[in-house]
């Protein structure tokens, strides 16, 4: 832990900055050229406007940083046991963190952190911070304003897992990025934004999330990865098929299929859909579509699936469908209480 500021002042917001690494914190080194990791000791000299937010701000960093292509289910738990370990100690965190993964961390933290009631504000950059030119100052700055803002009775105007980009902030388990190059990365193609960003930051509190109960926060840390996604395309052979769906230690299957949930319905394809199925394997059914949902009974392909015991994704996005395939395969529920809440919504993840 590094503190940023020497002093705590009473009153004021404090804040925790995780660094877990990605193009936000790196900073051109003028001698090679290349990207190196951000040391925080310096992050005010770097980022001068944080001077001028009343906030007592920390930081905490990875010992090695990580390209977020690297990121994997062990470092969402060194991410949620940081938060927990510091829960009673913030007032918010700020996660910096690499855009390809973003989406994955931001779901897999939203089931992790049951009963969250503080923000978990996730960000990144498509420039370094160091450049001239960056959407990494804004965005961290916007980042701990949300973290900080509180509601007229002190309570947190956030308390979920959310990614802030540029001029939205979405529900974590709600994102997908979207763009490469664009400093508007991240999209929620199925659920509106929480934020919007402009001369003021407009929240749509009839959106926002809350527990419902008074139970403390608990964090899950068994996540079982023996999932994996299965792109339907039109010449899919049955070889191919069937060796996927018996991969070794295989568990559950995110099954990306066409419009509103439809897939091949010729005979062997279906049969071995429900051979799979049949061996307590769980197949969840999301559309590739950016925008839309899975409704198995609209067509004929769609409800063979269904019958042959494939269950509906609704409008669960991909990454949200894959890291609640981990959690609930963490938490060690048959194979029917899996299947059974995969059509519930937990955490806003999903209309159901």
């Amino acid at each position: 832990m590094r503190p940023t500021t020497d002093v705590k002042t009473e009153g004021c917001p404090h804040l925790l900055i995780i660094y877990t690494g990605g193009t936000i914190g790196m900073i051109e080194n003028p001698a090679t050229g290349s990207l190196e990791p951000f040391d925080f000791e310096h992050l005010v000299d770097n980022v001068p406007k944080l001077k001028r937010l009343d906030f007592d701000i920390d930081n905490y960093q990875f010992e090695k940083p990580l390209d977020s292509s690297s990121m994997n289910p062990g470092h969402w738990v060194d991410i949620a046991s940081v938060i927990e370990k510091h829960y009673d100690d913030y007032d918010g965190f700020v996660v910096l963190h690499g855009t390809d993964t973003m989406a994955y961390t931001a779901s897999a933290l939203s089931f992790m952190l049951e009963n969250l009631r503080k923000p978990v504000v996730i960000t990144g950059s498509q420039l370094p911070i160091g450049e001239v030119r960056t959407d990494g100052e804004e965005n961290l700055i916007t980042s701990l304003q949300v973290a900080a803002s509180r509601e007229e009775d002190g309570t947190p105007t956030v308390q979920e897992v959310a990614i802030l980009f540029e001029n939205y902030l979405w529900r974590g388990n709600r994102s997908t990025k979207y763009s490469a190059d664009n400093f508007n990365a991240f999209k929620s193609s199925n659920f509106p934004r929480l934020a919007k960003i402009g001369l003021g930051i407009c929240y749509r509190r009839d959106i926002l999330w809350r527990v419902k109960d008074a139970a403390p926060l608990i964090v899950h840390r068994g996540l079982d990865p023996h999932v994996m996604y299965l792109s339907i395309f039109p010449g899919i052979t049955e070889s191919v098929l069937r060796h996927v769906l018996h991969a070794p230690d295989l568990r559950g299957v995110v099954l990306k299929t066409y419009g509103a949930g439809n897939a091949p319905t010729d005979g062997w394809f279906i049969d071995a859909i429900k051979e799979a199925c049949d061996r307590g394997l769980v197949i969840v059914n999301v559309t590739q579509c950016g925008n839309g949902k899975v409704l198995p009974h609209r067509y004929e392909t769609g409800s063979a699936l269904y019958k042959a015991g494939v269950i509906s994704g609704h409008d669960l996005t991909s990454e949200a469908a894959i890291t609640k395939l981990m959690f609930l395969f963490g938490r060690n529920y048959p194979v029917e209480e899996v299947k059974r809440l995969m059509e519930v919504s937990l955490v806003g993840e999903m209309h159901e």
